[in-house]
């Protein structure tokens, strides 16, 4: 990322006077797009390994399965043996030993012999096909040991896994990119991987300011509110691939916050503290001690988000009312984290064609986050505005994006909808 560093940014300080501007969301994320990239590697061991991003592609050194093996139980023979055997013709074959999964054949086959073997077992030397137990009959021959009937005919390589059928060696299994999923991790234990090189998560500091804040899960009393932006923003945060860091509210006082801001991290949040009011002090410190390139983004709600660089790490101003935490987050901070990581810069959300209940009133210039509910199978407005009543994105099943370029949307007209839930 550019270090960017500016003391003299005509925007730094808007307090009490309100914004002169405000930048489109097309403009700020062609601004945040121009300074997200993914981390360097970290090598990290296979069981830490799902969720996370390839950095390098993986390239078999083995062939899975290393040795012919056999795909049923029943006996390793030589195929030509078997030529015309059926219920009515049966063939006798003599059978000559056993193999079992994990040890190496004692005994090879030879024409007119057979050897019991298990699901999973080396095929014995001589051997080139397994007839299923199911198309034999055994009977025992008193001083000759035991002797089979095939009643079926096998071919050549029937009922047997070939070396490298799987995997061969040489091979490129998985590629740099790939967000690994559990079913990768047991591929990757079947070549013998313990250590692989994936995109390093970013760290991710919370700074919550507010002197009215308590503590999550306090019970809210007086004149003070329990901080809901911080929990809500760590788990945003691990589901986009981050590590949050989150040690506990920040005093509003210009020292503690430039202080928290400066905390080792490559990608900071501050929530609370981003707007015009006397003691939003964070735009300001971003300003004189970094560079504030962006305050006021014309949507809503998350008109007082604010974004800049810092020290050489990306900082985000979130409001702190929680709606427009969660939507600044949606739209700015959370594209950051999951490129960072190594992920798609898009939303994670699902995303289906719906018909409103009702129209959807907005105003050009500004791109509005309007919650709604499905309800038989038809999208019903919840709300637009309404910053601090995050409930209404429990009660929502998702969100509808009107485009500054639009006046909203008629009642019945097909829209499309972004699911919270992501499953």
């Amino acid at each position: 990322m550019t270090a960017d560093r500016s003391t003299s940014n005509p925007i730094s300080d808007v307090r009490m006077r309100g914004f002169a501007r405000r930048t489109t969301v097309a403009n700020t994320l062609v601004w945040l797009d121009d300074h997200l990239q993914a981390l360097p590697p970290e090598s990290v061991p296979l069981a830490e390994l799902a969720g996370r991003v390839l950095a390098r592609d993986i390239v078999s050194q083995v062939d899975v399965p290393a040795f012919a093996r056999s795909m049923m139980d029943g006996y390793a023979v030589v195929a030509n043996d078997t030529l015309g055997a059926s219920s009515y013709n049966r063939l006798a074959l003599q059978v000559v030993g056993e193999v079992l999964p994990g040890q190496p054949p004692q005994v090879g086959v030879r024409p007119g012999q057979a050897v019991r073997i298990m699901t999973g077992a080396a095929l014995p030397a001589g051997a080139d096909a397994v007839l299923p137990v199911e198309k034999v009959a055994v009977e025992k021959v008193p001083a000759e040991g035991e002797r089979i009937f095939a009643q079926d005919a096998v071919p050549p390589g029937k009922n047997v896994g070939r070396i490298g059928e799987d995997i061969p060696r040489g091979s490129t299994l998985l590629q740099s990119g790939r967000r690994l999923r559990p079913q990768d991790i047991g591929v990757l234990s079947s070549i013998g991987i313990t250590v692989a090189d994936v995109v390093r998560q970013p760290r991710v500091r919370i700074v919550v300011t507010g002197n009215e804040l308590l503590p999550p899960g306090s019970v809210p009393r007086d004149f003070q509110i329990v901080d809901a932006n911080s929990p809500m923003l760590a788990a945003l945060i691990v589901r986009d691939g981050g590590l949050p860091i989150n040690p506990g509210i920040i005093a509003d006082d210009p020292e503690s916050i430039l202080e928290a801001m400066r905390d080792d991290a490559d990608i900071v949040l501050v929530s609370g503290g981003s707007s015009v009011g006397k003691e939003d002090h964070a735009p300001v410190l971003l300003g004189q001690q970094g560079n504030l390139a962006i305050h006021g983004i014309a949507m809503r709600p998350s008109s007082p988000t604010g974004m800049g660089t810092l020290d050489e790490r990306l900082v985000f101003l979130l409001p702190g009312n929680p709606v427009s935490c969660l939507c600044a987050y949606d739209f700015f901070a959370g594209r950051a984290i999951r490129v960072f990581a190594g992920n798609a810069a898009e939303w994670p959300y699902r995303q289906s064609q719906f018909p409103l209940r009702r129209k959807l009133v907005s105003t050009v210039g500004r791109l509005d986050y309007a919650r709604v509910k499905l309800i038989d199978g038809q999208a019903e407005p919840l709300a637009i505005s309404g910053a601090s009543v995050l409930s209404s994105t429990t009660r929502a099943d998702g969100f509808v994006v009107v485009e500054d370029d639009c006046e909203g949307y008629p009642d019945r007209a097909v829209v499309t909808v972004h699911l919270y839930d992501l499953f």
